[in-house]
Formats: structure tokens, C-alpha cells, sequence
């Protein structure tokens, strides 16, 4: 019988990536890039003052209602904050504009 000898790998000879100055700084959030062709026409009217319907944003993309509402789900998922309004009979998806930090974020300590 031969034997067979188990791969050990040793702990001290791992290598463990070094942080970069960069990391350890705070960074703002990144902006989230704005998406062209059909995508980029829901967020333009999700961007007026109004919103818009599912069934506008059927009309202004050429698409089928479930294929209108996946791409919200998908422009969610990318980071893009909006809300569903209803006002008067009329549901109106609205993008959400962020509230802007009162004064200078600063470390309490």
C-alpha cells in the first residue's frame, strides 16, 4: 500500500491582501448611474413632478404592464429609490429625492 500524503497547506505562509489607504478613508455614496434607452424614458417620468402610471410607462416603452413592472423591480435593485403614490384614483410611481444632511457630518467622539 502507498500512502497518500494530504495536502497541508500551511496558515503562515498565507498571504492576506493588504488594505489600501483608500478603503480605510470614508467615501461618499456613489451616485448611480443613470440608464439609457428604455430604462433611462421610465426614469425620466419617474422624475416629473407628476410620476407616472404603469400604464404610461406601457405607452412611452412599447412594453407588455409585467415587463414595465420588472424593470422597476430591477431599477430598485440597481439603487434607484421611488415610491407609489395615490392620489384620486391615479397610482403614480415617483422617484424619491433624498433628503439633504442638515449641516456637516462630523465624528462625535
Amino acid at each position: 500500500m502507498t500512502s497518500i500524503k494530504a495536502r497541508v497547506s500551511n496558515p503562515a505562509k498565507r498571504t492576506i491582501p493588504s488594505t489600501s489607504a483608500k478603503s480605510t478613508k470614508t467615501q461618499s455614496a456613489p451616485s448611480v448611474p443613470r440608464p439609457g434607452g428604455k430604462l433611462g424614458v421610465i426614469i425620466d417620468r419617474l422624475a416629473a413632478k407628476a410620476g407616472a402610471t404603469a400604464d404610461e410607462l406601457v405607452a412611452a416603452t412599447g412594453w407588455q404592464k409585467h415587463s414595465v413592472l420588472g424593470a422597476l423591480s430591477k431599477l430598485k435593485s440597481r439603487g434607484f429609490a421611488f415610491q407609489l403614490d395615490t392620489l384620486a384614483d391615479r397610482k403614480a410611481y415617483r422617484l424619491e429625492v433624498p433628503a439633504k444632511p442638515f449641516g456637516s457630518p462630523r465624528a462625535k467622539g
